[in-house]
């Protein structure tokens, strides 16, 4: 679907039969970012990331936001929400 009239079009159809599977888990960033963090990489590692938040198809930055919030989501340390 490339348009709203095409998705409400087939938000209007019968989807008892739609193949979720398809669909990708999409992600909403709604806190302010107030917090900058500085780091220096290796070339390779700078250009694996982008290339593989382009994949995503999300900007690289959302890319290593999302990526750090996994890895403290299953250490058990998730970010309080305020």
């Amino acid at each position: 679907m490339s348009t709203d009239a095409d998705a409400e079009r087939e938000m209007s159809e019968d989807l008892s039969g739609l193949d979720f599977a398809q669909f990708k888990l999409a992600r909403f960033e709604f806190e302010a970012k107030s917090e900058r963090v500085n780091m220096r990489l290796p070339k390779a590692l700078r250009s694996a990331v982008k290339e593989t938040a382009l994949h995503e198809g999300i900007a690289y930055q959302r890319f290593i936001r999302q990526v750090l919030e996994q890895a403290v989501t299953a250490s058990g340390k998730a970010p309080h929400r305020r």
